[in-house]
């Protein structure tokens, strides 16, 4: 559960929380690969600025290309009308062009997925509204796929929070089953929303150095946690799984793909589309977890399999970017 996350980042001994990342991630296995997940298409940004979307999904994608990595997307629909969220006026965001995103990445060779339309939690809106709000955030999605001889199947729950209590989670898991939905797992999840607003913040405040700072703790800490990832799959199944990544539509990553794509390369891992990796025999295990924490699922199939996961190497995020995130969003749920 990430409570457990935090508790072990706090009780991590003092020389590891200060040991460069690339000292002790050598010791952690390599090796895998990788589907790339990207959450909250059209993009998820702190601006209400049709420029700003537009030119983080042409740079991300560009670089995808790049370095010939698959990825799907999960859309948020209720952002293609997205108004400001901080006067209530209308802000610059246009329809036509948000679609225009979602349609580069399916010219670009990638996928599209539901991510629901307003991205609410399930334990907020309750079974029935949660499926009312991933019906809601299809059509757009489904016609676009449609149009290229796809159908929409993948769905991915925001913040990974998959219903509770248990029959609130049976309902949802029902609906998206009889719907021709697949649940999109998370076995690698580095926290990049956290980083994203401080950056976006920095940029807009023409701040290079603190650009520069949330830029390279950003990477060093992903990589840290990539490397935790492989140690927990080595602990959970004796080797390396065909790994999903949960990151975001946002400028931190379209500026810094290349040096996520470096990241990958220096822990072994080959990227590959979602549908290869859950072919992967990791992912016929069932999901009993049902609790109100969104938990990845190395913690799922911890829970599962009775065995532990190495916290004790575990890192939390820098204070100095919670700290940074929470200054400007105070709900901490609104993120990831």
């Amino acid at each position: 559960m990430r409570s457990l996350k935090t508790l072990f980042a706090v009780l991590a001994p003092l020389a590891l929380l200060g040991a460069a990342p690339a000292a002790w991630a050598e010791d952690a296995p390599k090796g895998g690969r990788v589907a790339l997940t990207f959450d909250d298409l059209p993009g998820l940004t702190i601006f209400d600025n049709q420029a700003w979307v537009d030119y983080a999904n042409t740079m991300l994608l560009r670089g995808l290309k790049r370095h010939h990595l698959p990825a799907i997307g999960f859309v948020n629909e209720g952002k293609l009308d997205e108004d400001s969220p901080d006067d209530g006026k209308p802000g610059e965001i246009v329809r036509g062009r948000q679609i225009a995103n979602l349609r580069k990445w399916l010219d670009a060779g990638h996928s599209l997925g539901n991510h629901t339309f307003s991205h609410e939690s399930p334990n907020d809106l309750g079974g029935q509204g949660y499926i009312a709000d991933i019906a809601k955030g299809e059509p757009v999605t489904r016609e676009l796929l449609a149009a290229r001889h796809k159908q929409l199947q993948w769905f991915r729950h925001p913040y990974l929070e998959t219903g509770f209590p248990e029959a609130v989670k049976k309902q949802i898991d029902d609906w998206l089953a009889a719907h021709g939905y697949r649940v999109a797992p998370v076995t690698i999840d580095c926290d990049d929303w956290e980083f994203a607003e401080p950056y976006e913040y920095a940029l807009a405040h023409h701040e290079p150095a603190k650009v520069q700072r949330v830029r390279e703790e950003y990477l060093a800490y992903t990589e840290r946690t990539v490397a935790w990832y492989q140690r927990a799959s080595q602990a959970l199944f004796g080797r390396q799984i065909a790994f999903v990544i949960l990151l975001h539509d946002t400028r931190l990553n379209a500026d810094n793909i290349d040096e996520l794509a470096e990241i990958l390369k220096r822990r072994h891992l080959k990227g590959v589309s979602l549908e290869e990796a859950m072919k992967d025999p990791a992912y016929r295990i069932g999901d009993p977890y049902v609790g109100r924490d969104g938990i990845d699922w190395m913690e799922r199939w911890s829970n599962v399999l009775h065995k532990s996961l190495p916290w004790d190497s575990w890192q939390d995020v820098p204070k100095s970017i919670e700290q940074e995130y929470d200054r400007n969003n105070p709900d901490r749920h609104a993120g990831k």
